[in-house]
C-alpha cells in the first residue's frame, strides 16, 4: 500500500499523461469549435481559450521535462483520453455538416464543456497532489497548477454559461448574450452559481 505522504507515483504520473493528452485534445476541440462559432463574442472567447490551452500544454511539457518523464509514452489511459477528444471533434464536424449553424454552435459549446470538465478535474487533482507531496515534485506541480488554475476555471464556467444561454435563445426565450458568467468575469463555482441566479435581472 502506498504511503500517504509519498502517494502512488505511478498513478500520479498516469494523471500527468492524461492531463497532457487532455490539453492536446482540447486544442483540437477548440480548433473545430471555432469553425462553428457564429457569435463574434463567443468566437473571440474561444480563440483566447485556444491560445491558453496551447500554453497549458507547454506548461505540462515543462513538468515532464523537470520530472524526467517521457512525454511521448502512450499509457493505456492516455489512449482513452485521446479517444474522447477525437470523438468530441467528430461530433462537432457532424453537427456542422448538418447545415444548421445555430445548432452546430450549441453542439460545439457542449463539446467544449465536456472537454473542459475533464481538463478542470485534471488540474484540481494536480493541485491536490502538489499539496500532499514534498520536495521537487511538489514544487514543480504547484508552480504548474498556479500558472493554469484560473484559466481552467474561466474556460469551464464561462462556456457552461454560453451553452445555457445559446440553448435558451434557440428555444425561443430571451437569452443573456454574452452570458452573466462572462459579464461578471466569473472564476469560481460559487461565482458561476451567483451569475446564473442573476440572469433574470440582466434580461
Amino acid at each position: 500500500m502506498a504511503s500517504k505522504n509519498k502517494g502512488d507515483m505511478k498513478m500520479i504520473h498516469d494523471l500527468l499523461y492524461q492531463a497532457l493528452e487532455t490539453e492536446i485534445g482540447g486544442i483540437n476541440v477548440y480548433t473545430a469549435a471555432l469553425t462553428c462559432a457564429t457569435n463574434k463574442d463567443l468566437a473571440k472567447e474561444w480563440d483566447g481559450y485556444l491560445g491558453e490551452t496551447k500554453t497549458h500544454r507547454q506548461v505540462l511539457l515543462t513538468v515532464f521535462e523537470e520530472l524526467g518523464l517521457d512525454a511521448e509514452v502512450r499509457v493505456p489511459s492516455r489512449e482513452v483520453v485521446k479517444h474522447h477528444g477525437d470523438s468530441l471533434v467528430a461530433a462537432i464536424k457532424l453537427a456542422k455538416k448538418a447545415g444548421d449553424p445555430a445548432g452546430a454552435q450549441i453542439v460545439a459549446a457542449e463539446c467544449v464543456v465536456l472537454a473542459e470538465t475533464k481538463d478542470h478535474q485534471n488540474w484540481e487533482l494536480i493541485g491536490a497532489v502538489a499539496d500532499k507531496l514534498a520536495g521537487k515534485e511538489a514544487a514543480v506541480l504547484k508552480k504548474a497548477h498556479q500558472a493554469v488554475e484560473k484559466d481552467e476555471d474561466h474556460h469551464l464556467y464561462h462556456t457552461k454559461g454560453w451553452t445555457r444561454e445559446l440553448w435558451i435563445d434557440a428555444l425561443g426565450f430571451p437569452a443573456v448574450l454574452p452570458p452573466p458568467e462572462e459579464v461578471k468575469k466569473v472564476e469560481t463555482a460559487i461565482g458561476a452559481s451567483r451569475a446564473e441566479q442573476s440572469r433574470e435581472k440582466m434580461l
